[in-house]
């Protein structure tokens, strides 16, 4: 098991649960809103096609070769259109500021996010750095240049030449 190391902001409202596996076989941690004080009895509206970044009280240490991915929780996509704008956000292993979660109303009404709430979910995942490396010739695939639905499904390319 890798370690999350998880420290309170000084201002975070303690009772707040921490990111937390809500079944066995979960693959994210739910993250909760931890508001600051004058935003918890109001709470953080979110407009239709709003922005936000929501505070969640707390800060992290993620192990060297890991990154934490903040990915959306289905159910709040799903029936009021909140979402991780930058889906997956990616918190680094060497990032130790406050963890806060952007998250976008793609609804039609105001969202009302409120201090307590179980707003994304992180998920734990190792990372491989590349080298990178200028050549020449790329080898070649089936599948090529092709891209953007070329293998059967949505949007392709019109063809070079005009021709459709």
């Amino acid at each position: 098991m890798t370690l999350v190391q998880v420290m309170w902001e000084e201002r975070a409202d303690r009772s707040v649960a921490l990111p937390a596996y809500q079944t066995a076989g979960a693959a994210g941690a739910d993250i909760c809103a931890n508001l600051l004080a004058a935003d918890r009895a109001a709470g953080i509206v979110i407009a239709p096609m709003g922005r936000v970044i929501v505070p969640t009280g707390i800060r992290v240490a993620i192990a060297e070769g890991y990154e934490m991915q903040i990915r959306p929780r289905s159910g709040l996509a799903v029936k009021f259109g909140i979402t991780v704008p930058n889906t997956p956000g990616t918190i680094d292993s060497d990032y130790r500021g406050p963890l806060g979660v952007a998250l976008v109303n793609l609804g039609a009404e105001p969202y009302v996010v409120r201090h307590g709430d179980r707003i994304a979910q992180c998920v734990v995942a190792p990372v491989v750095q590349a080298g990178f490396q200028v050549v020449d010739i790329l080898d070649e695939t089936m599948r090529g240049a092709g891209g953007f639905g070329s293998t059967g499904f949505g949007w392709a390319a019109p063809r070079s030449g005009g021709k459709d």
